[in-house]
């Protein structure tokens, strides 16, 4: 046995517009810490979910993460729940890769606006 296990990393931004380039900008950022902080290769990823919520909705954030190399890896988009108050502009991410890392030595990445979700977790 390899003891590799799937492992769950979240992770939030905030776009600076409803743009193509901005939602692009942000998931770039948000995926690069990601992988950054977790020091994980595209072939360990077995699968990526994002969501935005409603008012970002001028790109798909997969579609992002493809231009940006991670075309081999199942990527899917959702819609945020419509919560009154909520955080405008937000895209949410569970990447899910396959590693030997520890539950507790995953790293959570909160970027920009998104930071506020989990204060717990944004460095």
């Amino acid at each position: 046995m390899s003891g590799l296990k799937v492992r769950g990393i979240r992770g939030a931004t905030t776009a600076d517009a409803n743009t193509a380039e901005a939602i692009e900008a942000a998931v770039a950022e948000l995926l690069a810490t990601i992988q950054a902080e977790n020091g994980f290769r595209l072939e360990d990823v077995a699968g990526v979910i994002f969501t935005a919520t409603p008012d970002l909705n001028a790109a798909f954030p997969a579609a992002a993460a493809r231009r940006l190399g991670w075309d081999r890896v199942p990527l899917l988009c959702a819609q945020e729940m419509a919560v009154p108050d909520a955080l405008p502009l937000c895209v949410r991410v569970l990447v899910l890769i396959n590693t030997s890392l520890g539950q507790e030595e995953v790293r959570h990445v909160y970027l920009k606006g998104a930071r506020q979700l989990r204060p717990d977790l944004a460095g």
